[in-house]
């Protein structure tokens, strides 16, 4: 059984969540780790850096000075390289067909192995952000104090509303209800990420937007409460209390 533990603004310790080895097993090798970061850091690249050859700058074709009889070297074009507003030599093109694939096996084997080593190595906890009703620095602050996690890189995640729902609405009250909660989850994330949002090294993101480089990257993560189901749901299982 590994344990995750849940604190309040106040970094006290006001419960836990268990969850089941099985969880915990069968987590990917180095190298597909390796490979996943290296593919992923390369598709965030744009490939737009564009520069000129000698055949498409603006010039007129002229020659600069005669060929002979001037004492200077012979040039033929001011669009050469070696004059002010000419070509470059061997300069940057786009390149639209630089994508590397990343097998959706794969990359969810790499999440939830870096997820389950955070787990592991108790860098993975839960924030009950109870009483929070406004944008409040100074609360996450004395959080990251009370934890020792200030001047760390901290990743705080919350969950999507409509990834937990797997059901049909019924009835005019029950679609109330569920738009009563949906505003109430958006008011807290916003709270919390405008909370956040002027301490450096922190960084919020939700669940089924995480990616591995974002796990590696960060040396904690702090699950907000409330959203445990969906990140046992991506380890791929159910909670055991």
């Amino acid at each position: 059984m590994a344990d995750i533990k849940k604190y309040n603004l106040g970094g006290e310790q006001i419960g836990s969540v268990a969850l089941d080895d099985a969880l915990l097993e069968g987590v990917a090798n180095t190298q597909m780790v390796k490979d996943y970061l290296v593919a992923y850091r390369a598709n965030q690249r744009q490939w737009s850096a564009s520069t000129k050859s000698r055949a498409e700058v603006n010039h007129s074709g002229q020659k600069p000075h005669p060929q002979k009889g001037t004492g200077k070297a012979r040039q033929g074009y001011l669009g050469s390289p070696q004059y002010k507003g000419g070509g470059r030599v061997f300069g940057p093109k786009p390149k639209f067909d630089q994508h590397v694939k990343i097998n959706k096996k794969e990359k969810r084997a790499v999440i939830r192995s870096l997820l389950v080593q955070k787990i592991q190595e108790q860098h993975l906890h839960i924030l009950s952000v109870e009483g929070l009703s406004k944008p409040k620095t100074k609360s996450i602050v004395g959080f990251l104090k009370k934890m020792n996690l200030c001047q760390k890189r901290v990743l705080f995640v919350g969950g999507d509303f409509f990834a937990s729902m797997d059901y049909e609405i019924e009835s005019v009250e029950e679609l109330a209800k569920i738009e009563e909660s949906y505003v109430a989850s958006a008011v807290q994330k916003d709270v919390v990420v405008k909370s956040l949002r002027n301490v450096p090294k922190l960084s919020f993101s939700l669940l089924p937007n995480l990616n591995g480089y974002e796990v590696i990257l960060n040396q904690d993560i702090v699950l907000l409460d409330g959203n445990i189901d969906q990140l046992v749901s991506i380890l791929g299982g159910e909670v055991v209390i």
